[in-house]
This record gives structure tokens, C-alpha cells and sequence, in this order.
């Protein structure tokens, strides 16, 4: 790669590694997933930047990198996560705890959604993102990531501790 390629590149990378490794962090429900992820996609997108960089946006295009690389990381070994009903006991609560213990419960919630699901609610409704920009991030149709963030909202509605009212699942909220 070309010195004033790889400066952008890097320069690409030092802009958005946080907010990267936060969409990785919804898909994966693990931080260090998560920045396994990321790396794994900036990896890819690195050997194909001039491509990337050419795109009309080059973010989204890493992030579509991110699902499919969260995809196949689920297709090449099934992997097991031993998720708790609610997090442990805590004496005296406060609204930190409060909100920890609510924002713990979503990412349960969001674990418990099958990975196309997940991505859908990811890309609405934390990187807010229109139905056509998420459907082409995800390589679907409007229509699909329509269906599909109605199922997932159902689901994460019917979750235990996010049925309350006015919370992020009602349709209510953004990012957390």
C-alpha cells in the first residue's frame, strides 16, 4: 500500500475505532468479541482499501465487513455463551446501579436475538440508520429489514425487565 493510502487508512481507523468497536460490541454482546471483530474487519478492509476508500461511504462499508465477519464467526464454530437471567445481587441501589442493571438486561435481550435479528436493531436503532441504508449494509431488502426489526422488537418487548414503559424497546429510544 501506498504511503498516502495507508496515512488514510490510519487516519480512517483513529476516527472511528470507538464507534466501530461500540456496533461490534451490540453484535457480539462481548467487548472482547467485539474488538476480535473489529480488528478482524479493519484486517480485511486494509487489504482492499482502495476499494473501500472509494466507496461513496467508506464506514458503511466496514460496517457491512463487521456483520459478515460477526456471520461467519457464528458459521465456522458455533460459539456458546452462558448468559444469566439477571445480573448478581447488589446491596443498595442507586441510579447508576439502576441503569446498569437496565442497560445489562438489554444487552441479555440482544444476545438472546438470532445474529441477522441483532444486526437489523444494531444499525436502526443505535447507528440509526434508514431502513435503505440499513438493507444495504445488511445486503437485504427495505422490506426484510422491516420484518425483521418487528420480530426483534417483539422479542426484546417480551424480554423479562424491558417491558417497562418508555424504555428503548417500546420504539421510544436510541443508543444506550
Amino acid at each position: 500500500m501506498q504511503a498516502e493510502q495507508e496515512e488514510r487508512f490510519q487516519e480512517f481507523v483513529r476516527a472511528r475505532w470507538s464507534r466501530l468497536v461500540r456496533t461490534a460490541f451490540l453484535l457480539t454482546g462481548d467487548a472482547h468479541h467485539a474488538e476480535d471483530l473489529t480488528q478482524t474487519a479493519l484486517a480485511k478492509a486494509y487489504r482492499s482499501w482502495r476499494r473501500v476508500s472509494r466507496s461513496d461511504n467508506p464506514e458503511a462499508y466496514v460496517r457491512r465487513m463487521l456483520v459478515t465477519c460477526n456471520s461467519d464467526r457464528f458459521r465456522k464454530r458455533r460459539v456458546t455463551e452462558a448468559l444469566t437471567a439477571a445480573p448478581p445481587e447488589r446491596a443498595g441501589r442507586d441510579d447508576a446501579v439502576s441503569r446498569a442493571d437496565e442497560r445489562s438486561a438489554l444487552l441479555g435481550a440482544l444476545a438472546g436475538l438470532p445474529p441477522k435479528q441483532r444486526a437489523v436493531i444494531v444499525m436502526r436503532y443505535w447507528e440509526d440508520l434508514s431502513e435503505a441504508e440499513t438493507a444495504e449494509i445488511l445486503g437485504c431488502s427495505p422490506g426484510t429489514v422491516k420484518s425483521q426489526a418487528s420480530k426483534a422488537l417483539a422479542k426484546l418487548r417480551a424480554y423479562p425487565g424491558l417491558a417497562r414503559e418508555g424504555s428503548a424497546v417500546s420504539g421510544q429510544g436510541g443508543g444506550t
